[in-house]
């Protein structure tokens, strides 16, 4: 394990949801780093769900933390979502935009980019409505664990969905091997595994906040997806990188795979 690992508990008492979505999704006109990798993920994730035909009944995000971006064009192929986390204020803050309580972060910017890129079929707030309803549960997640929901029994997934969560859940490479493992217990035999992260990560920022980052390589990433039981359908790293003083890595990748009918 690596010294400066970032452990459960700072998580709990650490990160604070509120100002990690200020700093990196207000998705302001300006041209900043952290809006360029966030409209590279969106178009990804518009064409792998709306495009590429990875649908079904069920989708599981792991590990959502405070944000819902990474559920817009996924509420388009999926009858049910379940968003989870294992930080509870993430939890909270999640529950807070779905209910529309007062404080809630205003996704909008956001959710008429995703409009734009589908075509403008519905308006944004038709868009925010339909996610509303198809999340129907909100749940806590620990990846470390055999059973990462624990006690919950799901029907098993058609596809997992997981954006910046392995990178900084795992402190070493074994770690990252059986979270992978474990998560596959989820998802059904030939379902979808679908993984947005960074490159080579040392660490992010939240403020003064310093928060800890598995730094892997392609190479390590996709022999521990396949090592897990899955089959690699798309793979594709882009340079553009967050300024150092918001996380320190070489690239972020996505990738897409297949559970193979013969893994756990």
């Amino acid at each position: 394990m690596e010294p400066d690992f970032t452990s459960k508990d700072t998580y709990l008492s650490h990160f604070k949801p509120r100002d990690y979505l200020e700093k990196y999704y207000s998705f302001r006109s300006t041209n900043s780093a952290e809006n360029q990798i966030l409209r590279f993920i969106l178009k990804k994730l518009f064409k792998i769900f709306c495009l590429d035909g990875v649908k079904g009944d069920l989708l599981i995000d792991i590990g959502s933390g405070p944000t819902i971006y990474q559920l817009l064009s996924a509420c388009e192929s999926f009858k049910e979502i379940i968003a989870t986390d294992y930080a509870d204020q993430n939890l909270q803050e999640l529950e807070k935009w779905l209910k529309k309580k007062p404080g809630a972060f205003d996704w909008s910017p956001v959710t008429a980019y995703v409009c734009e890129l589908e075509g403008n079929r519905v308006k944004k707030t038709e868009k925010e409505e339909k996610l509303r309803q198809v999340v129907k549960q909100v749940l806590k997640c620990d990846v470390t664990q055999s059973q990462p929901l624990g006690a919950v029994s799901l029907a098993p997934a058609d596809c997992l969905l997981s954006t910046y969560c392995l990178d900084a859940a795992c402190p070493d490479l074994t770690a990252y091997h059986t979270a992978l493992r474990n998560l596959s217990s989820l998802l059904k035999p030939g379902g979808y595994l679908v993984i947005v992260d960074a490159l080579k990560s040392n660490y992010y920022m939240i403020g003064e906040q310093r928060f800890s980052s598995l730094s892997l390589g392609w190479e390590e990433v996709e022999a521990a997806v396949r090592e897990a039981g899955y089959t690699i359908k798309q793979f594709e790293v882009i340079s553009q990188c967050y300024p150092p003083t918001m996380a320190n890595h070489e690239g972020l990748f996505y990738l897409v795979a297949q559970k193979l009918n013969s893994s756990a």
